[in-house]
């Protein structure tokens, strides 16, 4: 299965920068992070609906490359003060604690205008299906 076989599905890069894209990434690619999440407030503002099971991504580097499809496994809505360790470990990212997330998780809704502790959150589990070969990869 090459890029082209993956068209028409919606691409986005974790984060809200080209480095934090690049780690995220990273993480995903070596099996680290298995999960994300992100404000529910901005599927409301934008009118989208919400990710569903099965649902399938093309994942972008920092640079706008295509590096790989993840598929949805389960979709939630939860607090952000309702997040445990157990999630704080499937996002894989610092040193896995739940103080590392909340901090980082706060830090980046506040930067985005969206931070307070009751705020819901989209959680998303998903599982890996393709890495992109880099030289099949493509700016999107």
């Amino acid at each position: 299965m090459s890029v082209e076989d993956f068209e028409d599905l919606p691409r986005y890069a974790f984060g809200d920068s080209p480095e934090m894209a690049d780690q995220l990434l990273d993480l995903v690619l070596n099996g680290t992070k298995t999960a994300t999440c992100g404000d529910l407030l901005s599927y409301e503002k934008e009118g989208e609906p919400l990710p569903q099971p099965g649902d399938r991504f093309v994942i972008l580097d920092g640079k706008g490359y295509e590096a790989c499809v993840i598929e949805l496994v389960t979709v939630d809505v939860r607090r952000f003060d309702e997040v445990d360790e157990v999630w704080a470990v499937l996002e894989g990212e610092g040193d896995l604690s739940l103080k590392f997330w909340q901090d980082g998780h706060q830090n980046f809704f506040e930067r985005n205008g969206v931070f307070a502790r009751d705020m819901k959150l989209v959680c998303e589990y998903f599982q890996l299906v393709k890495i992109f070969e880099r030289d099949q990869a493509k700016p999107n």
